[in-house]
């Protein structure tokens, strides 16, 4: 399986950051090359004094969900990626637009970050489908 696993990260909730961590990890350990674009409220949540942070869950989680995220004790999303990164080949990169909107520097981002890019250039590494989140 040589398709690069291209991922589109949107959303900037802890549930939906867990699901792109674990996917990544997955694809990583399975020999894929992956490529993650950050972009608005994703890109929030990796900067360097947020990260941890509580991000909460997407809404269509409800009260039961918000229960089940916070009785959790898995790895955080941020764990989960760093580990993704060491298995395998896994790029990830702001969105030249988001940092713009949000006037950010690299500096301002978690390491995880490798660099930025604009969606042109992502789209130059894309040899399959692009997954959303």
């Amino acid at each position: 399986m040589d398709e690069t696993f291209s991922l589109v990260l949107f959303s900037g909730t802890d549930d939906k950051l867990n699901a792109a961590a674990v996917l990544t990890a997955g694809a990583a350990a399975m020999g894929r090359k992956v490529n993650v674009l950050l972009q608005y409220w994703a890109l929030d949540a990796f900067r360097a004094d947020r990260i941890h942070k509580d991000h909460g869950v997407a809404p269509e989680a409800g009260q039961e969900g918000i229960e089940l995220v916070q009785r959790h004790n898995g790895q955080h999303w941020s764990e989960i990626f760093r580990q993704a990164k060491e298995i395998g080949e896994v790029t990830i990169r702001a969105c030249s637009l988001s940092m713009e909107m949000f006037g950010l520097r690299m500096e301002d981002l978690d390491p995880l970050v490798d660099g930025q890019e604009g969606v042109a250039a992502f789209f130059v590494d894309v040899d399959g489908p692009v997954t959303f989140i």
